[in-house]
């Protein structure tokens, strides 16, 4: 059966994320917007409380209908995008570690990935390059088997955490002749040699989040870096020289769809921000002798954008369920969910600042703000042109 009334306990703990989101990240949300720094005091305050940790995660991705991650990501971000990304970032490598590692591999890493409450660490996803955003068969990213070990050599652009990480999960090619179907995880500790930070990158939005190049000159690792072990590679990997299927999609594709969801529902909670204030503003500012919310084409606006945020979120919950009681996506409806929300935060923060006015567009107003952090959610993981791609493909394999 499904139901849209939330358990006690989902109630409680998205309460107490959005408070958290309320007293931690809304003050200094402006700060770190303008300072461009990684909010390492805000992360260490949701680590204390165990907002920051992998028990939490795990709690949340144990809950029955599957739909926790994404009450706790639209809180966070309805505090600030760039801050919440900085608390969630690490999410991403650790469903990588959780979907590709071995029971030790998972049993080690995750808990790395964070580090303790009192001095936290963060964890890197590295598959995105220059040449290849979208087509991940372009990765240049090599890995080589030497005397047991592997030695890892590339770039790899626009990462999240990328060089400030305790723990990078850098996808690589072993195999180049396979293109994606050559491709393996692997698990690149922070003061492993030849591992850098390069260039860090200056954003239109999402501000206090770091993002950044990582520099793989050398890089030997151990085989037990390599997630999901050699044995279970090397028939991956013969199956795919023999034409057979190695699975429905490759690793970094693989990641990505268990968090498109999740991802959905950080862009939601930008657009459910700019429409509170928007709503707020509309009621108190007074023009010609009334509210102008009582003007049809501001109240109209209003009206759009809360189905949309409506709407969205039903995408959302749905995929959600499904991952977690069907286990697949058939008719990609995580992509449908990322998709939709993210274009609905893109349009929502794009009329709230119609709304504010001459106020929207400075600094003076958090508006201005949301629709900067808003756009990135058209881009990354996965860009909406690559999610209709997703999508159309799936409706064509039914």
């Amino acid at each position: 059966m499904v139901s849209f009334e939330l358990t006690d306990d989902q109630r409680e703990i998205r309460d107490w994320v959005h408070e958290f989101a309320e007293r931690e990240i809304r003050p200094v949300a402006a700060h770190y917007d303008e300072a461009e720094e990684f909010p390492w005091e805000v992360v260490r305050k949701a680590a204390e409380v165990g907002l920051y940790s992998p028990d939490f995660l795990a709690q949340t991705f144990q809950d029955e209908t599957g739909i926790m991650p994404a009450l706790v990501a639209e809180e966070l971000t309805w505090g600030c995008a760039g801050i919440a990304l900085a608390i969630q970032g690490t999410g991403l490598p650790v469903a990588a570690i959780f979907n590709q590692g071995t029971p030790e591999q998972i049993a080690t890493w995750i808990p790395a990935c964070y580090g303790p409450p009192k001095d936290p660490v963060v964890g890197a996803f590295c598959a995105t390059e220059a040449n290849a955003g979208s087509d991940v068969s372009s990765y240049k990213t090599h890995a080589v088997k030497s005397n047991g070990d592997w030695i890892i050599n590339g770039e790899k652009v626009f990462i999240t955490n990328g060089g400030i990480a305790d723990v990078h999960v850098v996808v690589a090619t072993v195999d180049p002749a396979l293109g994606s179907r050559g491709h393996a995880s692997f698990v690149v500790p922070s003061k492993t040699d030849g591992l850098s930070q390069g260039k860090k990158e200056k954003k239109l939005g999402i501000r206090a989040s770091h993002t950044a190049t990582v520099v793989l000159d050398d890089v030997r690792v151990p085989s037990d870096c390599l997630l999901g072990g050699e044995e279970k590679l090397e028939a991956k990997l013969a199956r795919a020289r023999e034409g057979q299927s190695t699975g429905r999609s490759n690793v970094a594709m693989k990641t990505f769809e268990s968090t498109r969801p999740v991802v959905g529902a950080q862009a939601l909670g930008i657009a459910r921000a700019a429409f509170e204030f928007a709503l707020q503003y509309a009621k108190e500012r007074r023009q010609f002798g009334k509210p102008i919310i009582e003007n049809q084409a501001i109240a109209f606006k209003l009206a759009d954008m809360a189905l949309e945020i409506e709407a969205a979120r039903c995408l959302i919950w749905r995929a959600l369920w499904e991952g977690r009681n069907a286990g697949k996506f058939p008719m990609a409806e995580g992509s449908m969910a990322k998709l939709k929300a993210g274009e609905v935060a893109v349009k929502v923060t794009d009329e709230a600042i119609q709304i504010c006015g001459g106020y929207g567009y400075i600094r003076e107003f958090p508006v201005e703000k949301w629709h900067r952090d808003a756009k990135i959610y058209t881009i990354f993981e996965g860009t909406s042109e690559i999610q209709r791609l997703v999508i159309s493909r799936a409706l064509a394999a039914m």
